[in-house]
């Protein structure tokens, strides 16, 4: 392999290589897809958590509150109607203020309760008891601990579709650019026969394998990391959320530098995307609909991808909780790797031969 031949051929493709309907595709869909999730089910423009106040005793922190800026805030009159705009998925959370609530504070005990709509984002909960307690201290110029007992309503287990949506949109971004992307461009190569011209360059069919995965990985990465922002879920830890994504778009392009190889032509390709988009998809759909028994994601490749990148962003998990399942995905890219490998040294050699 020459890095300088290498360059010179993601150079090439780059900027005189074909732009089809599949790299059109690889950059509009996943965009597309993210943009209709958030307008439909999430909050695209506004990441502002929703708090209602039924507020007994005319506090000051209702004030303070009101002018938090990561907050949206609705006052209440009566508890009932408070607790069914929280069931209603109105309100991430209701806060009931008791009469006493500021002689509490000079006591140093801040007890809350709470209704909390089953399907709100976890982003939000969690907003909402920080701007509480920061208010306290604004009151009282001091730390004291908020006990709030929360109610839950409405199917607490439910997670809310946009976040249901975020593995398959993910996943359609990472593969259709990865995947699509170098198979298609080598069966373009295959059909014109400048596959076999390049290979009497000095470059390598290696060579040209390794450029074109390059340039599907990259444009997975970015297209990852696009619907990500789209979304706003790039969790505690980025970072390790970028090294999933790159991990699951090298996956991508060895698929599809197989694929390639193999196929003959773009509708042959498409076929496949359709239907053997079951293997790749699969474990979004199961986390989609929690009915089906999560065991069954663990038999997909494309699950460890999916996993860690849900429990990031999702559940807010760590990277070391996740751990397991990005050693396991580096060892299937590994795998991989070494079919590629194959694959590589049989179409050289049988370049040899046609050249010989």
């Amino acid at each position: 392999m020459s890095l300088k031949r290498v360059w010179a051929l993601i150079k090439t493709e780059v900027f005189h290589g074909p732009k089809d309907v599949v790299f059109v595709m690889a950059v509009v869909m996943p965009v597309l897809l993210a943009l209709f999730v958030n307008l439909a089910f999430g909050e695209i423009f506004t990441d502002r958590a929703k708090l209602g106040i039924y507020d007994e005793g005319n506090s000051p922190i209702v004030s303070r509150l009101q002018s938090v800026e990561s907050i949206d805030i609705e006052i209440y009159y009566v508890e009932a109607d408070l607790r069914a705009a929280t069931a209603s998925g109105a309100l991430d959370m209701g806060v009931v203020l008791p009469a006493d609530f500021d002689n509490g504070l000079a006591t140093g005990t801040v007890r809350l309760k709470a209704y909390v709509w089953g399907e709100s984002l976890a982003r939000n909960r969690s907003v909402i008891p920080i701007a509480i307690a920061d208010a306290v201290r604004g009151m009282t110029g001091s730390e004291l601990p908020v006990n709030i007992e929360t109610v839950a309503l409405g199917d607490e287990s439910s997670l809310p579709w946009s976040d249901r949506f975020l593995p398959l949109i993910v996943i359609m971004a990472v593969f259709l650019g990865g995947m699509m992307l170098p198979a298609s461009s080598l069966i373009h190569e295959k059909q014109r026969r400048t596959l076999e011209a390049l290979n009497v360059t000095p470059a390598t069919i290696g060579d040209i394998f390794i450029a074109k995965g390059i340039i599907g990985a990259v444009l997975a990465i970015v297209m990852g990391v696009l619907t990500l922002a789209i979304s706003t879920s790039f969790g505690s830890s980025p970072l390790a959320l970028v090294l999933v994504l790159a991990l699951g778009a090298i996956m991508a392009v060895e698929i599809g530098l197989i694929l390639g190889a193999y196929i003959g032509d773009i509708n042959t390709l498409f076929a496949f995307w359709k239907f053997g988009g079951l293997l790749l998809f699969g474990p979004a759909i199961v986390f989609m609909f929690p009915q089906i028994p999560s065991w069954v994601g663990y038999i997909f490749p494309t699950f460890y991808v999916i996993r860690p990148v849900t429990d990031m962003t999702v559940m807010g998990l760590g990277f070391g909780q996740v751990a397991l399942y990005v050693w396991i995905l580096v060892a299937i890219v590994a795998v991989m790797g070494l079919a590629v490998t194959s694959v590589v040294r049989r179409l050289s050699t049988q370049a040899l031969r046609l050249n010989s």
